[in-house]
């Protein structure tokens, strides 16, 4: 799933070749995808972007007087940008195409979703306010006022597990199942903690794992093609999905709890004084 570093890269890549171009055409290609009809996908017609902003794993388009396209990526979603789209007009079908938009160079971008499990979402609208997922969404841990004492207040009387609350989106906005379990790494933390039961130092480490560890994705993602993000996302994580790697810190096994549609990993020397976490797969953790 993209999360913010990746979400971000996009942000910058759009707004380079997205900006100032006129919008000719948006087709849905799967009707699913669509979740709002007014004002209807056609509206964005005719319209030039003025310029791109993410709302935590969010994009939105914003237009010279139209309305807004914002787009949620979900787990299996992407974008894919095309110097040059192909003629014609897609099909619906069984494939991954979900929505096409066509700018009037001959350019545009495609959203795709692989799986069955379709949870791509795609919004127009004239506020992105409107959007749900946008509406409730927490503080953006990379905002310049998200300090120390934010992070404190916000996991303040927090009972659930570190894990949990790091991944909410109505806490903090952008931070998914891979990042969560990298700055838990950073920070040397349980995913398991509680996070109320945080000491002022533990505080202090968690916040900045928080920020170094996503200040340094959106480093590594900045000026990357939007077809290599994945890639580039991949090459950089230390313990998510490298169960049964060695820790790039202490060199112990990186292992891994597993969920019902989801698992973690984590370095037990680094983060659990040396002991295994029980694999409870039906736990309520993540959802």
């Amino acid at each position: 799933m993209p999360e913010l570093p990746e979400v971000e890269a996009l942000r910058q890549f759009l707004t380079e070749h997205l900006t100032g171009h006129e919008i000719v055409r948006a087709l849905p290609v799967a009707i699913s995808v669509l979740k709002t009809y007014d004002p209807p996908l056609t509206a964005l017609q005719g319209h030039a972007v003025t310029a791109v902003h993410r709302h935590g794993k969010f994009l939105d388009l914003e237009t010279d007087g139209g309305p807004r396209l914002v787009t949620h990526l979900a787990r299996a979603g992407w974008l894919h940008w095309k110097d040059r789209l192909p003629d014609g007009v897609p099909r619906p079908g069984k494939g991954p195409l979900a929505l096409r938009v066509a700018l009037e160079t001959g350019a545009g971008f495609d959203l795709t979703e692989a799986g069955t499990q379709k949870r791509l979402a795609v919004y127009v609208v004239r506020d992105p306010a409107e959007v749900p997922g946008v509406a409730r969404l927490g503080p953006d841990p990379l905002a310049d006022d998200f300090d120390e004492a934010r992070l404190a207040a916000l996991l303040h009387g927090e009972r659930r597990q570190l894990k949990g609350a790091l991944r909410d989106q109505s806490l903090i906005a952008g931070v998914g199942n891979a990042y969560s379990d990298e700055i838990l790494h950073a920070a040397r933390m349980s995913p398991f903690k509680l996070a109320a039961s945080l000491t002022p130092e533990e505080l202090s480490a968690l916040y900045a794992a928080l920020r170094e560890t996503l200040t340094e994705a959106v480093e590594r993602s900045r000026g990357v093609a939007a077809g290599r993000l994945k890639a580039e996302k991949k090459s950089g994580l230390r313990v998510h999905g490298r169960t049964g790697e060695p820790c790039p810190v202490c060199g112990d096994t990186v292992r891994e709890v597993s969920f019902s549609d989801s698992s973690l990993q984590y370095c037990p020397t680094c983060q659990t004084g040396g002991k295994p976490l029980a694999d409870r797969r039906l736990s309520r953790l993540l959802k």
